[in-house]
């Protein structure tokens, strides 16, 4: 079952540093931080505190400075901490943040990183032996730094597990997503990414940066026609029929979803799909085989496959951990 608000609120906390890159903490409280009315909870989810090593901080390039935030003891409360980037990466962290970072870490809290965050991580220890992602620019320094990281340059973000690191700023928006769709299940990552008017689902893998990422042809755009397959996800849809639909060849429409969205055709109507069997799940849909149909991943075995590759989770964990809550025989809440 989702956690609800009868629960104490997951406590986020942002380590705002020296030239700290402020959109991405303008990420960090925007998705945890704000109340989410879409949702129709009586309270929060998340809460917020911003901390950092100096009583004044100074924020990209000197643009903006922000005082009044808590101390670096903040970070000993976490059950997520976020590290943002900052501009000067081959700078070494001050060693109160990287002993902020590790003490999360070893306490047990979820360790993430937007963009150069990951930098951090690295310094503080936590990425040796682990995969981990860094914005493509600053990728072969940070290999020439860090040689012990698997470091996976060309992917949005990277989750290992009680460690996360996203790639840049935009893709800290999908990993945040990514950790909503975690604790709280498609649906309510959902409900999330409309109000922000972002793409509710690009995976993980998905490269960082595509070659044109504004089509030269407005009539190009793959917008009706992703509109037109979501509305048939169970039909038994091939990338033939969507290159069809858009009057296209198949190479052309594999060109086009590579170009614009960064994956292939294939991938991403898999992706909808599992996204689609997830929610029925969530609203309650028992029958494995009716979500299989309506969902298009056609069989029971197929979709236990394709859901334990996406969420790690078989349909019946996932049923129970963001599934609707269900009264037993003597009233209680199963």
């Amino acid at each position: 079952m989702p956690q609800g608000s009868s629960q104490p609120p997951h406590r986020v906390v942002v380590i705002v540093d020296t030239g700290t890159n402020p959109f991405e903490v303008g990420v960090a409280t925007e998705l945890f931080g704000l109340p989410r009315p879409e949702l129709g909870l009586p309270g929060p989810l998340y809460e917020v505190t911003l901390c950092t090593p100096a009583r004044e901080v100074r924020m990209n390039h000197g643009f903006f400075t922000m005082t009044g935030l808590a101390d670096l003891t903040a970070a000993d409360t976490a059950d997520t901490l976020i590290v943002p980037g900052r501009p000067d990466n081959v700078v070494p962290r001050g060693a109160d943040v990287l002993d902020a970072i590790r003490r999360a870490h070893v306490r047990g809290a979820r360790i993430v990183s937007f963009c150069t965050g990951s930098f951090a991580l690295a310094e503080a220890g936590l990425l040796d032996g682990r995969r981990a992602a860094t914005h493509w620019l600053w990728a072969d320094t940070f290999r020439r730094l860090h040689p012990r990281v698997l470091l996976e340059p060309d992917v949005l973000f990277v989750d290992d597990g009680d460690v996360l690191t996203a790639a840049g700023s935009a893709a800290a928006l999908d990993l945040g997503l990514h950790v909503w769709r975690r604790d709280h299940g498609a649906e309510r990552a959902n409900a999330v990414s409309r109000r922000l008017v972002f793409a509710a689902h690009r995976d993980g893998g998905q490269r960082q940066f595509v070659e044109r990422p504004v089509p030269e042809v407005p009539d190009e755009s793959l917008g009706p026609l992703l509109a037109w397959a979501q509305e048939r996800l169970d039909e038994p849809l091939t990338v033939a029929d969507l290159a069809a639909r858009a009057a296209v060849s198949p190479a052309t429409l594999h060109r086009r979803f590579r170009t614009q969205l960064g994956t292939t055709p294939l991938a991403w109507l898999t992706g909808e799909r599992v996204t689609l069997a997830c929610r029925l799940i969530e609203r309650g849909e028992d029958r494995l085989d009716v979500v299989a149909a309506r969902s298009g991943l056609g069989t029971a075995a197929n979709l236990r496959a394709r859901l334990r590759r996406e969420t790690g989770l078989s349909p019946s964990a996932y049923r129970r951990r963001f599934g609707p809550a269900r009264e037993g025989a003597n009233g209680a809440v199963l």
